[in-house]
């Protein structure tokens, strides 16, 4: 009975003038802001720079996202294992961190169209001969960040994976010898090195196909509204040339696009 009267009054609720169903985007454009959460702590996805200001190919293209929804993008930094929970509760409307789509992802999340494409790398010490290829992982130490897709893939090959707070610490791990081996985008490797070109590590293998880089929204009928609105606005900003230019920026080179669609 209780249920057949709530029912009712909804149905009452909807033929009443200015009612509306919960829309995120039409939220997010009211309050002016969007909400994204981000580690800022992962060069050169998203990171402090030299005068502590927020940057990064994913601060950046969050911000050009948000622009042509028409507001600003806030950013809320966590660590990597809390973005997601902070999306969970409504405290974030997106995460933009350089987010993987993978299947158990998306039974959880509604994905948007691929904004970058990048390959994971294995990475060890200068002097280690014993791991060569990702099946070498069996029974070695892992470093990487709890519950991301390196930890899972590191874990399928075997590996006892340790969980870190950033790249700098696994890579710090790695040197040490406190574990055997890291993977991580091959893309942020080569950042490292750039920045630490002495720096005692070396990429010994890589995935053979990319993995996709997307923004993953809740789930439901309240975010189709925004998940299509951002989808509009990265192949606005891919057409425009302006994923290139950011990424060109960031990385030295286009992640925007497909490895077969590259130049």
């Amino acid at each position: 009975m209780k249920k057949t009267l709530i029912a009712l009054a909804l149905v009452l609720a909807m033929l009443m003038p200015g009612f509306a169903l919960a829309d995120q985007l039409s939220d997010i454009q009211a309050a002016g802001k969007m909400i994204v959460a981000t580690e800022g702590a992962w060069a050169p996805w998203t990171y402090h720079d030299e005068s502590d200001a927020l940057v990064g190919f994913d601060v950046e293209v969050a911000r050009a996202i948000a622009a042509k929804l028409g507001v600003e993008a806030e950013f809320v930094e966590s660590e990597w294992d809390g973005l997601f929970a902070g999306m969970d509760a409504k405290r974030y409307d997106i995460v933009a961190n350089g987010v993987e789509v993978t299947a158990e992802r998306g039974e959880k999340y509604d994905f948007t169209v691929p904004y970058g494409y990048i390959r994971t790398a294995l990475v060890v010490r200068g002097d280690n001969e014993e791991i060569a290829s990702f099946e070498d992982l069996d029974g070695k130490r892992t470093a990487n960040s709890l519950a991301s897709t390196y930890m899972t893939l590191a874990e399928s090959y075997g590996a006892v994976a340790v969980g870190v707070d950033t790249l700098d610490q696994t890579i710090e791990q790695v040197i040490t010898g406190r574990v055997d081996a890291t993977l991580n985008a091959e893309v942020s490797v080569y950042d490292y090195l750039r920045v630490h070109p002495d720096a005692n590590i070396k990429i010994v293998a890589l995935t053979d196909e990319a993995s996709l880089v997307s923004i993953p929204l809740r789930k439901g009928e309240d975010s189709a509204s925004l998940l299509a609105a951002i989808n509009t606005a990265i192949e606005e900003l891919a057409a425009e040339g302006e994923l290139t230019r950011i990424s060109e920026k960031y990385f030295g080179s286009d992640i925007s696009k497909a490895p077969e669609a590259a130049e």
